[in-house]
């Protein structure tokens, strides 16, 4: 068999002898990957239902993913008229004594930059190490699970040397007027004051956005340059865009105006998000609520997202339309972060944060009582909460909801049964 000119990923040999067991890599740090082309060849209902899965992963966006039901010699058959694809993934039964001969006819048609991954039934290592001195990039041993598939082709094509990317972290409200914005405000600051790391806040309401208020900032220029010019977009522009609020919290600001109106295409956002990924460890996405084509493609494509609501009906039906929608949207991710806000308003009637969360099968990680006089002081001072009373209960729950979207604590269920049995016995008072 002609050696196929693959880029030959060199195997450490403790991997090459558990080639088909699952990898280590954190499944949750993958970078998207690039605008490349794929083309999976699947020979059982199982591969058919994994690539499926591969497809559905908002890290796979820019990937343009084909899939047909046919073996090795379909593949040959096919390109022998037409271009090779980046990457081409073969499903084979063929036994490790043939499999070099069964692959020779695709090598012939193979262009010298296509790489390929076998996935085979065999766990041999003296056919993995075979596979790999002719070019194959990578061997796996069936049943494949996604996220190995999805590793597999991450390490064949995002540079390892490239700088890690920051985590988004996308807030919206399951209604409007529910304090998903200063949910997300209090975040951001509580990110960049409690750890000291770099945080951007970006607000995408850009006809009604408050960030500016929150924060007693007046920008000249903010988010919608960045979005309406995206040619000019590289982390300098950003850096002009940027207001500083603290020590390590910049933001993006809205204009707040209505001397246009704000339609976009679906990805409009995305390359904004790129860039703020790229600048700062972490980027808060204030997502005003709507459920449009760019509001879609944004809670699709964020690392993390949480749904703002309050204890009534109206949020209730909303979040599980949204809860419902994001799984779709992210079938491999966790699900959404769920906080409740404004809870134990006098004299309005309440679903019990317990009731509230058993339909939606997901606990709150914050319960936020309403307290409208710090809430208030908060935001006619252009202050955070905890800056306010630093050593209060509510500025604690926005440190250990900090805490939780960026995955340095779990959620402390004891602490929040505690808190659901204290807001009962105040509702009985």
């Amino acid at each position: 068999m002609n050696a196929i000119e693959y880029e030959i990923r060199k195997p450490l040999e403790n991997e090459a002898a558990d080639s088909g067991q699952s990898r280590s890599t954190d499944f949750e740090t993958l970078r998207p990957l690039p605008r490349i082309s794929i083309h999976a060849f699947c020979e059982s209902d199982g591969m058919l239902r994994v690539i499926e899965r591969l497809g559905q992963d908002r890290r796979m966006a820019k990937v343009n993913l084909k899939v047909t039901s046919g073996s090795t010699a379909a593949a040959a058959n096919m390109f022998a008229s037409t271009p090779t694809p980046n990457l081409i993934i073969l499903e084979t039964d063929s036994v490790p004594a043939t499999l070099l001969q069964d692959l020779a006819p695709l090598a012939e048609v193979c262009d010298a930059s296509t790489r390929v991954i076998i996935i085979g039934r065999h766990n041999d290592i003296a056919l993995y190490r075979e596979l790999i001195r002719n070019g194959i990039s990578e061997y796996l041993v069936a049943p494949v699970k996604m996220a190995d598939l999805l590793s597999s082709i991450a390490s064949i094509f995002v540079d390892p040397e490239a700088e890690p990317l920051g985590r988004s972290i996308a807030f919206i409200g399951a209604k409007g007027g529910v304090g998903s914005s200063t949910v997300a405000h209090n975040c951001a600051f509580g990110i960049s004051s409690l750890f000291s790391t770099e945080t951007i806040l970006a607000d995408l309401d850009l006809a009604y956005g408050t960030a500016n208020i929150d924060f007693d900032q007046d920008p000249a220029q903010g988010i919608a340059e960045a979005v309406f010019a995206p040619e000019r977009l590289d982390e300098v522009f950003l850096d002009r865009l940027l207001t500083k609020c603290s020590e390590h919290l910049s933001l993006l600001a809205a204009p707040s105006m209505l001397d246009r109106t704000y339609d976009f295409e679906g990805r409009a956002f995305q390359p904004v998000i790129e860039i703020l990924q790229r600048s700062a460890p972490v980027a808060v996405l204030d997502v005003p609520h709507a459920w449009s084509e760019w509001t879609r493609s944004v809670l699709a494509e964020a690392d993390e997202v949480v749904i703002t609501a309050v204890p009534d009906l109206a949020n209730l039906r909303n979040a599980k339309n949204l809860l419902d929608a994001l799984k779709k949207l992210r079938p491999n991710d966790r699900p959404p972060h769920l906080v409740l806000n404004q809870v134990g308003m006098p004299k309005r009637p309440e679903i019990t944060p317990a009731d509230f969360a058993e339909p939606l099968e997901l606990e709150p990680i914050a319960i936020i009582p309403f307290d409208g006089a710090i809430f208030g002081n908060a935001a006619n001072s252009g202050r955070m909460i905890s800056e306010i009373d630093a050593k209060g209960p509510i500025a604690e729950t926005f440190s250990q909801l900090a805490h939780t979207v960026t995955g340095r604590a779990t959620l402390k269920k004891t602490r929040g049964q505690g808190l659901l049995k204290m807001l009962g016995l105040l509702k009985r008072k």
